[in-house]
């Protein structure tokens, strides 16, 4: 049993990676449209390109974190060695210099590719380092659980402060006001970053005699069906999430017109993804994950419909239509990551090769693809829809943006809940899984991993 204070611990890693990750997904746009004088068409082709680069990189990291060794272990030292290049790359991607209009596009390319790597590099081992820490599958749900809500509290953070934060430090010039705002904010991911390396230890481990190669590793990866599954799931639901996530700012002030009340409306949003994650391992120990991320997933969608056929006039609805949408929706994100270990299970099992970092960096990779292609289709709609950057939008526009925002991010939950139909690791097999393993040698646990004290 991992203590409270490891799982805190733990958490507060996410923390430290939302703070940057909601910045990008909630205001990136936003930013380079109106603050920094980029085009959205630009904008969504460069988000595609910059994210297909930096998720190429990310199996490369995790068989990179694999076959590290140091006294801190395999994932926990990049923490410590990644933590300040990742905060300083975050302010230089909102920094916003005396270019020509060229010259930004250069410049936000260049910033944007070095904040996608830095984060690749900090995140894949301290995603990976989740799947170290225990071997218990009930833990495992838990420590996810608090790894989301305590991610989730970064992006609370990121919701209720940018907007007032950006106000206060600019006091009239916006483009100083986010430089210095997530100067403010990547300085607390350093020391939360630090505190998660100091606070957790990694207990699961390979095979002492395991040799990994980078053939072996690809094959055993391959062979993994339900790996193969959860990549395609994690595609589509990060495409239709960041797609809804990324047009909430736009919603709110072209189709509500209501701009006083955007940092109100994502932050409610931000609580019911922490509520959503929170109630994760309670809904785990009564309904199988797999059938509870499906229904979830679904639950979504309706949601997402609904939305669509609110009015402008309804505040009310819309705003608590976003709140269960972003609690249903974020219940399924610890079962999800949660379902990563349980492949790294079924991989060991069936081809006898652990490869923690592999299996989470490739299915990594997927969800990058889904951020590219979910930012990538806002800033293209956007274009398509004929918006205008702080303007009166034409109904067209409007009606675009309230389609994006509603039903085409219900078809990406549900083609996600389709896909997952066919996932075959629920709780009973896992257990079986662990038992077959633990039969196979008396020197490993359930997990057929050896896991020291």
């Amino acid at each position: 049993m991992l203590t409270k204070k490891e799982k805190i611990a733990y958490g507060l890693g996410d923390t430290a990676s939302n703070i940057v990750f909601q910045t990008v997904m909630l205001f990136l746009t936003f930013f380079y449209t109106d603050i920094f004088g980029i085009s959205p068409a630009v904008v969504g082709s460069m988000f595609l390109l910059v994210r297909i680069i930096d998720a190429i990189t990310d199996p490369l990291m995790g068989a990179l974190a694999d076959r590290t060794q140091s006294r801190h272990g395999k994932y926990r030292p990049y923490l410590l060695w990644l933590a300040l290049p990742f905060a300083l790359c975050s302010v230089l991607a909102f920094t916003t210099p005396d270019l020509s209009a060229n010259g930004k596009i250069v410049y936000a390319f260049a910033t944007y590719t070095l904040l996608m790597l830095a984060y690749t590099a900090i995140n894949i081992p301290y995603s990976a380092l989740g799947g170290v820490l225990t071997a218990d599958p009930t833990e495992r749900v838990s420590v996810q659980s608090y790894r989301f809500v305590f991610g989730m509290l970064g992006g609370l953070l990121v919701t209720a402060c940018t907007l007032p934060l950006v106000n206060y430090f600019g006091n009239g010039d916006s483009a100083r006001g986010y430089q210095l705002t997530i100067a403010a904010m990547s300085a607390l991911g350093l020391i939360l970053f630090l505190l998660c390396f100091f606070g957790t230890r990694e207990r699961v481990h390979a095979p002492a005699n395991q040799q990994l190669t980078l053939r072996n590793s690809v094959n055993s990866l391959w062979q993994n069906d339900q790996w193969r599954i959860l990549c395609v799931a994690a595609f589509f639901l990060l495409t239709g999430m960041v797609l809804r996530t990324t047009l909430a700012i736009y919603y709110v002030k072209y189709f509500l017109l209501r701009e006083d009340l955007i940092t109100a409306f994502i932050t409610l949003g931000m609580l019911g993804n922490i509520a959503g994650c929170a109630a994760a391992q309670w809904l785990s120990r009564y309904i199988d994950k797999v059938k509870a991320y499906i229904g979830l997933q679904l639950i979504s969608a309706v949601i997402c419909v609904i939305s669509f056929f609110i009015s402008a006039e309804q505040l009310l609805l819309a705003f608590g239509l976003y709140f269960l949408w972003g609690f249903f929706l974020q219940m399924a994100t610890p079962l999800l990551w949660a379902k990563m270990a349980d492949t790294v299970d079924y991989g060991h099992y069936k081809t006898g090769v652990r490869i923690t970092g592999l299996v989470y960096s490739s299915i990594v990779f997927f969800i990058k693809l889904g951020l590219a292609l979910g930012g990538a289709l806002a800033g293209w709609l956007l274009a398509g829809f004929d918006y205008q950057p702080d303007a009166v939008q034409s109904v067209q526009t409007q009606q675009g943006i309230l389609l994006s925002f509603t039903l085409l991010p219900a078809v990406g939950s549900i083609v996600v809940a389709l896909v997952m139909s066919r996932y075959r690791l629920n709780s009973e097999r896992v257990l079986a899984i662990h038992r077959h393993l633990a039969r196979q040698s008396g020197e490993v646990t359930p997990a057929h991993a050896r896991v020291t004290a």
